[in-house]
């Protein structure tokens, strides 16, 4: 009856009870904190263990060294919480499956990843497709390999915010970057912020982008009608509604 008021009780049970698997299994069920109080031997139950990850990712503190190496608790402790990632095995921090799980909730489970991971050209792309938050706290060269670059603002054009200078520079990948995301045309180099083919590329795609531009721009009016057109094609879809000033 006790356990059934809340799995804290298990603090107050006997070593007996504690070590009994149907009373911590009962408890954990109620509150994953009780895996706290169970016996060294319960905290190695793969099923006590799971119950309580499912509820609260970082009750992986808690489980043996056995079970935060073992994939299946560590991928549902993860999923529950990004910061579970901080609690596994050094091989598990390693898994590109379970870091990314983690980082598509919060970039910062990057930081929990083994070197290997990080250095990763393959792995870190994919998981900014995921999270474009990851790119700066990945290895620095990325962000000046071209390759890497073109790839990510192909997959989302705010990746232009975080490439090394003379990338912001490049044609190509500005063309992709604002052909993805409009509005990262505020990142590339100031001589593409006048530049027609650019900006008519990125306001086509979100017409607020249209407040990056340089002076000059904005009095084309080839461009200032396509900056309209697509905000009031925007509006008539049901998408955000964006300030008149955006495009002043």
């Amino acid at each position: 009856a006790a356990v059934r008021r809340g799995g804290h009780a298990l603090l107050y049970a006997t070593a007996a009870l504690r070590a009994d698997r149907a009373v911590v299994s009962a408890a954990v069920a109620q509150d994953w904190a009780a895996l706290e109080f169970a016996a060294h031997e319960l905290r190695a139950d793969r099923d006590v263990v799971l119950a309580a990850v499912r509820q609260y990712g970082r009750a992986l503190d808690l489980a043996s060294e056995a079970l935060q190496d073992d994939r299946q608790v560590v991928l549902a402790a993860v999923q529950q919480d990004w910061r579970a990632l901080e609690y596994a095995s050094h091989r598990l921090k390693g898994d590109q499956e379970i870091v990314l799980k983690a980082v598509q909730q919060d970039a910062f489970a990057l930081l929990h990843a083994t070197p290997a991971v990080k250095q990763d050209r393959n792995f870190v792309l994919a998981a900014a497709r995921l999270n474009k938050a990851v790119l700066p706290l990945s290895a620095p060269e990325f962000l000046g390999d071209r390759d890497f670059v073109l790839a990510a603002a192909q997959s989302d054009g705010h990746t232009l915010r975080y490439a090394a200078s003379a990338l912001k520079a490049d044609r190509e990948i500005v063309l992709a970057a604002v052909g993805r995301n409009g509005e990262a045309l505020q990142y590339a180099a100031q001589e593409f912020k006048a530049d027609r083919e650019i900006v008519m590329a990125a306001v086509r795609q979100h017409g607020g982008a249209l407040q990056y531009a340089a002076s000059e721009v904005k009095a084309d009016r080839g461009i200032v009608l396509a900056a309209v057109q697509q905000l009031r094609a925007g509006l008539g879809s049901g998408s955000e509604r964006v300030h008149p000033q955006s495009v002043g």
